[in-house]
């Protein structure tokens, strides 16, 4: 692979005039590739370093730590374009809290990869060289993008993410083309948005998450779901990372031994006496909740992963998820991934409606996937 010789050409932004104008150059463009860099080690909330866009070989690079996101920019992440990122998660937060709005109607290049083959983690890095033959300067990755000024070095690494991201997926939309995979793409990455559109509204079920729920017995479970979702809410409060607050495995094992007062909570292994001074009483207080709340609002019993009965609808189902996968080039978790296919299982344990899957995903696997649950109830 060549090691990119290419000095990219930027404009640096750090006035709202100069920002505005630069959304004028671009407004007319099908495609505006976007990236950005922030730094996210002792806060809930990622602290926008860098956003970077581009509609062809000029890129900006706005500076957030000099300026507040205009109506300008706003509009041009919301109008007709196609938004390009990839492996867009962390990105689509750092929009959503800087500028207040996501980048629609969006593509994410590491989405596209994993229709187009079987490795749908491909770094950006990778994803240039596969498809464009040129190796990216890696040494910035790590750079401290909140200091300025920014070096020359830093301004071209991230001037060339946006660049030969415009270049990558020119030759992959080619590729979906011949495939006729385009649709799948554009629901696969409208559910991505709709998702982090929800964020908040996910605070409730963020204890389905934690893969030892089967161990926790109904009220134990809606002890760890009040507090999961009060960890939540506070953390965005506080903007503090999750972990600083108090852990999962924290949560889980108070949980766990359902303390009814200080002197229990802090026999629970991890609890210091720092967190029973500061939080010991809202602690306690779900706990108590989860004790005295209606039973029928409890949730349902966790199936145990390895019970016999699981363990072969579960194989069965993924057996089939990954045969249809082979068939049709992608790896298999973009066809299905691991919480669905446990939801599916549990679903027919309990026998309970199935959340068959839906759009192209349904027309792919859900046959399979009646006929895998099938046999194995024979």
């Amino acid at each position: 692979m060549l090691l990119s010789s290419l000095t990219p050409s930027f404009q640096w932004l750090d006035t709202p005039k100069a920002l505005d104008a630069a959304c004028d150059q671009v407004a007319d463009a099908s495609v505006i590739a976007l990236d950005t860099e922030f730094f996210r080690e002792n806060t809930f909330f990622p602290v926008p370093a860098l956003i970077q866009f581009t509609a062809g070989e000029l890129a900006y690079l706005i500076d957030p730590v000099a300026i507040a996101c205009t109506d300008k920019f706003r509009a041009l992440l919301q109008n007709s374009a196609i938004k390009l990122l990839h492996a867009c998660s962390e990105d689509l937060e750092v929009f959503q809290h800087w500028a207040g709005v996501l980048p629609v109607p969006l593509i994410d290049t590491q989405v596209v990869q994993g229709f187009l083959g079987e490795n749908p983690g491909m770094g950006y890095q990778k994803l240039v060289e596969f498809w464009v033959g040129e190796t990216l300067p890696k040494e910035e990755t790590r750079s401290n993008w909140l200091v300025r000024p920014l070096t020359p070095a830093q301004c071209h690494y991230a001037a060339l993410d946006v660049i030969y991201l415009l270049k990558v997926w020119t030759l992959q939309a080619e590729k979906l083309a011949t495939l006729g995979r385009r649709e799948w793409v554009e629901a696969e990455c409208a559910s991505l948005i709709e998702q982090a559109g929800r964020s908040v509204d996910n605070d409730q079920q963020w204890y389905t998450r934690q893969r030892q729920l089967w161990r926790l017995m109904p009220r134990q479970m809606e002890a760890y779901r009040l507090m999961t979702a009060w960890r939540e809410g506070e953390t965005r409060r506080r903007d503090l990372p999750r972990n600083w607050l108090i852990s999962d495995k924290l949560l889980f094992a108070i949980a766990e031994k359902m303390p009814g007062n200080r002197f229990e909570l802090s026999e629970v292994e991890g609890v210091k006496p720092v967190l029973i001074k500061k939080e010991g009483d809202a602690l306690l207080a779900m706990v108590k909740q989860a004790q005295h709340c209606d039973e029928a609002t409890l949730p349902s019993p966790w199936p145990d992963p390895m019970h016999p009965s699981f363990k072969s609808r579960f194989k069965a189902l993924k057996k089939a998820v990954t045969a249809k996968a082979s068939d049709l080039g992608v790896a298999p978790e973009m066809l299905m991934r691991r919480r669905d296919i446990e939801t599916l299982v549990m679903q027919d344990l309990a026998g309970e409606p199935f959340s068959w899957p839906t759009g192209w995903r349904g027309e792919c696997l859900n046959d399979a996937l009646a006929q895998a649950l099938e046999e194995r109830s024979l």
